[in-house]
């Protein structure tokens, strides 16, 4: 691409040198002209009439990192982006609320969403054009970022009643998708959970486990309505699919063979290959998952791999002074997955594998089993392994953990991935649950204690004095406004924490935070915006209802108010969080994976009326 204008002057650092998110500190030394999300930004595009890049990614992003080698590192892309656009980079997760607004507008234009997620927007804010990943070269029927920025030039400047009109019916639709729900009051029945379970069992992989093809998400919140649903029913189909949905996560590459935790998802059916990224909130749902499927099978490999995961977190994702990191990155050394993989060669120097146990147990072998490498996963059962090598399955399991301690000591030396290390109120919190619920299923009073103290961190870091929340914190500063989430999840944690701890304080602050939400993100009609009304930075307040990689945040809080309603005598409260189950009922039937956190509401609410003869006050 040309070069517009003078010879373009690398710069040693742009404006994101000052930000504290690591995703944005990754491009401070792009030779593009950064912003991070600002008016300043904003005002300038008008002032200069040009159209605005949004840029979205996140630290751990595989695809972030290579989109940026590939373009925002190209000194004559950089500039071209210069001198036509202004560009401002965002991290999704400390701006998730931008992040859904333009990922709508995306998915509405192309059918199909991810990140790294780069939007054209027009001073105004509103979108008019937008894709994902887009290489340097023209390719995958894509074109190349290069043709892509020419083509928005042009059509910017020689186009702009259809840019405008695009925007416009952009904005439209993006308001009105923005609440989507079944008005009638739907009655809550039996009939309606054993639907539940068809249509998530109709989905199922029966033979790998988890939910559709590939590539496969965890999909905690329907593994918990399975179980949940055995549990009331004894429909031994739910239990199996959940409890094989574990298993083979267990099992696979999904999972830390060697030091414990989970990556974010699979990208094939099997569970073994991985994007290696690992976030707290994954980890947090599963441990959650696990305590569910241990409360009911006794399991002791549940038992350990929450032991497993919990310290995995206590390791490697925390900050010193009582809170969680976001994520671990998904690459080191520029190679995706290099610090979890093995060489033939080096597994041969370090694991001390000298009759090829641990290589049979694992999966190893020379040519490798992904990409010329490794990835350790469960590949034979120790029974069939023990028989291989005419000993015992106790001796296997010696074999393997003596070979797994040589490994883990060899990795340790390896670079490793980057820290994401901001804590994000809400993963926070969902790791304050998942504490409580291990706490409880393993009758462990370290986590108990763990998650006490973690509370008084999170009360402490991300708290205004009026009482509000922050949603990010970092090195001693939290910042920006807090989001449906943050408040949610944090509420749920109080809420749990009350429960275990009997301590009343942790219910009378979850009643003050509900109060609070109900105040700044209260719609007429029960439910709650994403954002609070006191933010004007965004032109669409979004209404989240379905479950993504976290609960549903409206979800979340009509738990709440059940729950706080209950424990602090307020029916209105009650009633709001009934109406709510009951107008997300038939939704959650049909739509059962996207919604199932909403069904495992309406199914306790449905064992409620059974076991209480059909009382107005059901067990959530």
């Amino acid at each position: 691409m040309p070069v517009s204008g003078c010879l373009y002057l690398y710069r040693m650092a742009n404006r994101l040198i000052n930000e504290q998110s690591p995703y944005l500190l990754q491009h401070a030394h792009n030779p593009v002209d950064w912003y991070p999300w600002c008016d300043e930004a904003f005002e300038i595009a008008k002032r200069e009439h040009k159209p605005v890049l949004v840029s979205i990614g996140y630290a751990a992003c595989h695809w972030c990192h290579v989109m940026e080698r590939e373009s925002f590192e190209d000194p004559a892309i950089a500039a071209y982006m210069n001198d036509h656009f202004i560009c401002i980079k965002v991290d999704r997760e400390e701006h998730p609320d931008v992040d859904h607004m333009y990922m709508d507008a995306v998915q509405a234009i192309s059918g199909s969403g991810g990140w790294p997620l780069n939007v054209f927007v027009t001073p105004d804010r509103a979108p008019f054009y937008g894709g994902t990943y887009f290489p340097p070269r023209q390719a995958y029927n894509r074109p190349s970022w290069g043709q892509l920025l020419q083509r928005m030039d042009q059509i910017w400047n020689e186009q702009q009643e259809e840019v405008a009109n695009q925007a416009g019916q952009l904005l439209q639709h993006l308001r009105q998708a923005s609440m989507r729900v079944t008005p009638a009051q739907t009655p809550l029945t039996r009939e309606l959970c054993t639907q539940v379970a068809e249509n998530l069992l109709g989905m199922a992989d029966k033979e790998k486990g988890g939910f559709g093809a590939a590539p496969k998400f965890p999909g905690t919140m329907a593994i918990s309505y399975l179980l949940e649903h055995y549990r009331y029913t004894s429909h031994q189909p739910s239990l199996d699919q959940a409890l094989l949905s574990l298993d083979k996560m267990i099992e696979g590459g999904i999972y830390d063979q060697l030091g414990g935790g989970f990556a974010r998802y699979s990208t094939d059916a099997d569970w073994l290959a991985p994007h290696f990224e690992k976030m707290l909130y994954d980890n947090a749902l599963l441990i959650m998952s696990l305590c569910d499927a241990y409360s009911v099978t006794g399991n002791a490999r549940y038992k350990e791999v929450i032991e497993e995961t919990i310290a995995f977190a206590e390791r490697e994702l925390t900050d010193g002074t009582g809170g969680y990191y976001s994520a671990l990155d998904a690459d080191s050394e520029g190679v995706e997955g290099k610090f979890y993989t093995w060489t033939w060669e080096d597994w041969i120097a370090n694991s001390g594998d000298e009759k090829g146990v641990a290589a049979m147990y694992f999966g190893v072998v020379m040519e490798g089993n992904w990409e010329e490498t490794n990835i350790l996963h469960v590949a034979t059962k120790l029974s069939s392994v023990a028989e291989t090598f005419q000993t015992t399955e106790r001796e296997v399991l010696r074999m393997v953990n003596e070979v797994k301690g040589r490994l883990l000591k060899a990795r340790a030396n390896r670079v490793r991935p980057l820290t994401d290390d901001k804590s994000l109120l809400a993963w926070n919190a969902l790791m304050n649950i998942a504490l409580s619920k291990a706490s409880v299923a393993l009758s462990n009073d370290e986590y108990k204690a763990r998650a006490v103290e973690h509370a008084a961190w999170m009360l402490d870091k991300f708290a205004l004095s009026d009482g509000r929340m922050l949603h990010t914190w970092k090195q001693g500063v939290a910042k920006i406004t807090a989001k449906l989430d943050d408040y949610a999840y944090l509420i749920q944690a109080l809420m749990q924490l009350l429960s275990l701890t009997g301590d009343e304080q942790y219910g009378l602050r979850a009643g003050e935070l509900l109060n609070t939400v109900i105040a700044e993100f209260g719609r007429e009609d029960g439910f709650f915006y994403y954002s609070p009304a006191s933010q004007k930075d965004i032109p669409v307040r979004k209404v989240d209802l379905y479950d993504g990689a976290m609960p549903s945040g409206n979800a979340v809080m009509a738990h709440n108010l059940w729950l706080c309603g209950m424990c602090l005598d307020n029916s209105e409260w009650v009633e709001r969080s009934e109406v709510m189950v009951r107008a997300m009922a038939v939704t959650a039937s049909r739509y059962a994976h996207s919604f199932s956190y909403w069904a495992i509401l309406a199914q306790r609410s449905v064992a409620g009326m059974k076991t209480r003869g059909g009382g107005a006050r059901r067990g959530r």
